[in-house]
């Protein structure tokens, strides 16, 4: 059975490599970007089944990222977490709105 494919986007190079490592622990691909484009550029070429996405990014931020998802007819499903220190009601509110399907506030256990 092929393995749960992640693409984890964030541009603090420690936190991927952590999460990262984690997530290959318990048995999943795991892909990388650190910044917007990038992002939009690894999941169109790997479609994945999973997105962790950072909100405050260079480039184009996970806002713009998580639209940009919902608007590619392959990646439109595919299920987005926000990871990022914003953690207003507000910021959670916009973050669901704009697309995400969960939001996970830094930092964390």
């Amino acid at each position: 059975m092929p393995k749960a494919r992640i693409l984890l986007v964030d541009d603090e190079q420690d936190l991927v490599w952590a999460v990262r490592h984690s997530l290959r622990d318990e048995g999943y691909e795991v892909l990388t970007a650190y910044d917007g484009m990038e992002a939009l550029a690894v999941a169109r070429r790997h479609c994945p089944d999973l997105v962790i996405l950072d909100i405050l990014m260079p480039r184009l931020d996970g806002l713009q990222v998580c639209q940009r998802l919902r608007l590619d007819p392959t990646l439109a499903t595919v299920p987005i977490l926000f990871l990022t220190v914003r953690s207003t009601i507000e910021e959670r509110v916009k973050g669901l709105d704009r697309g995400g399907d969960d939001y996970l506030v830094k930092p964390f256990d």
